[in-house]
């Protein structure tokens, strides 16, 4: 858990947004006996977004800062029922390993506003995402089971294992840029075939990474049956194991409501409560920030030779070090770099909640309010630079120097380079990897690419977690890395052991409190 950051400004400025909008977060609601409320407090304190608006417009540094500390402490809340942790799933339980299609009464698992696929399952983000380290991935006891057709039907429900969290922010920014990409060829390609009367078509890239062809007939019709490894929208969303969610907003407000049944006001909408558990409003807008704004800031992930550099762990030996060395290169010679990229670039590597981009924030909040209007606004965004603001993994050395692992390296020019081991684009993954439904159309098994980074430290491996191993998790490989999986068991065990050494170089870390 993360030592808070301390900016002497959260006596001032954390204070509930119930007496700002007349809200009853953290009431007593008509499940509970009115003594806890009186005996007990909801866990979690919230923050307005107009208060991170008035900070940026004094100190956009110390905003961000605040905005840190106040997002670190909601993700290791362990909510309440006063905070409205948890949901109605019956028998006058809160928390469910197992879907609960069957309760389909009011205010019931089933009728939950919005739909549910799964949970409440934990009391905490932490609760789940710990391994090896706070913000880190979750062993198979954290699996989430869901059932997204709300079927009932164990044979229709699916497993997810929990991702680690660091290096979000850059993740996102990758996918706003990429995405910004794909549709300015996609506008040219329209203006084209309208200027011209003809068909016009061309090869969508991005950050040297191929998503198929484009072609747009004279009326402005997309024809996109070659695009590949991205929706016919040209979106780029980076967050969950299909490629779910655009932006970091997205992926932790759903998990909010999903895995601890704690619904902000954007999710179930102002005053609604959409999990019949008798308390709304559960996270404020400006809580969403700030919690978006910690995730974003994660640090980067790292390597073993990294923190030897700087004293954090023991030195490496030169045959380790060898082992690595060679196993990097095995690596690219089997194809596995065709898919697991080992660096893509980010012309500007300024992160902002909400995002400077359409494509990665909310167009309407739940309720259809326009962010806007409470607050959520492009133009009081809070921002920072991920080559150089992240508060953790900075380490002092000898003679006062301070090395920030943390940040990602800078090109120069406001830019930063991303060694995510991976691309943002989905893959057929051949018939091991598929499921018995296609949640969301692109494919049953269809996936995103897993960004290796961490992945020494982040067993189990795939979606499901059903790989203990990096050997098994690549034997599950098929599909369009099918050659890569026959190139990888063809090589001689040693050549095999080199390249887990260079992967299990790769690891997530923050430093012992």
């Amino acid at each position: 858990m993360h030592a808070p950051i301390r900016t002497g400004l959260r006596s001032r400025h954390l204070f509930s947004f119930c007496a700002a909008l007349g809200l009853t977060a953290g009431a007593v609601s008509a499940q509970m006996h009115p003594a806890v409320g009186v005996n007990h407090a909801p866990a979690a304190e919230h923050v307005t977004q107009q208060t991170l608006n008035d900070m940026v417009g004094v100190d956009p540094a110390a905003a961000f800062l605040f905005a840190f500390d106040h997002g670190d402490e909601l993700f290791e809340f362990e909510y309440n029922a006063l905070d409205g942790g948890g949901a109605n799933v019956g028998d006058g339980q809160r928390f469910t390993r197992l879907p609960r299609a069957d309760l389909n009464g009011p205010g019931e698992w089933a009728t939950h506003i919005p739909a549910r696929a799964t949970g409440p399952n934990a009391n905490s983000c932490v609760s789940c995402h710990n391994q090896p380290v706070a913000d880190g991935a979750g062993g198979p006891s954290s699996n989430a089971i869901r059932d997204p057709l709300q079927s009932g039907d164990p044979g229709l429900m699916i497993n997810r294992n929990t991702p680690h969290l660091h290096g979000m922010g850059a993740l996102q920014r990758l996918a706003e840029e990429m995405t910004a990409d794909l549709h300015e060829i996609r506008d040219d390609l329209i203006e084209e075939a309208a200027k011209t009367g003809q068909k016009a078509g061309a090869r969508l890239s991005s950050k040297g990474v191929g998503f198929g062809a484009l072609q747009v007939k004279p009326d402005g019709t997309l024809l996109t049956g070659r695009v590949r490894g991205v929706a016919a929208d040209l979106i780029v969303r980076p967050f969950q194991w299909k490629g779910n969610f655009a932006g970091g907003r997205f992926f932790n407000m759903d998990a909010a409501h999903q895995e601890m049944g704690v619904q902000g006001s954007e999710t179930a909408g102002l005053g609604v409560d959409g999990d019949g558990d008798g308390v709304v409003d559960e996270l404020t807008y400006g809580d969403a920030t700030a919690l978006t704004i910690y995730l974003a800031a994660q640090p980067r992930p790292l390597t073993r030779r990294e923190l030897a550099s700087v004293g954090e762990i023991p030195a490496l030996t030169q045959g380790e070090i060898d082992d690595i060395l060679a196993g990097e290169e095995l690596f690219a010679q089997v194809g596995c770099t065709s898919c697991h990229v080992p660096s893509l670039p980010m012309t500007d590597a300024i992160f902002s909640e909400p995002s400077q981009h359409s494509t990665h924030r909310d167009a309407v909040f739940a309720g259809n309010i326009p962010p806007t209007l409470v607050g959520v606004d492009p133009a009081t965004a809070i921002t920072f630079d991920l080559t150089a603001d992240q508060p953790d993994n900075m380490f002092t050395q000898e003679g006062g120097e301070v090395v920030h692992l943390g940040a990602f390296p800078s090109d120069g020019t406001g830019g930063g380079f991303v060694g995510l081991f991976g691309d943002l684009k989905l893959h057929e993954m051949g018939p091991a990897l598929a499921e018995s439904i296609d949640e969301t159309g692109a494919g049953a098994s269809v996936w995103m690419t897993k960004e290796l980074w961490g992945v020494g430290v982040t067993a189990p491996y795939l979606h499901d977690g059903r790989a203990t191993t990096i050997t098994e998790a690549v034997d599950y490989h098929g599909g369009e890395s099918a050659l890569s999986r026959e190139a990888f068991f063809s090589l001689e065990p040693a050549e095999q052991q080199q390249i887990i050494a260079f992967l299990n170089d790769m690891i997530i870390f923050l430093p012992a409190e």
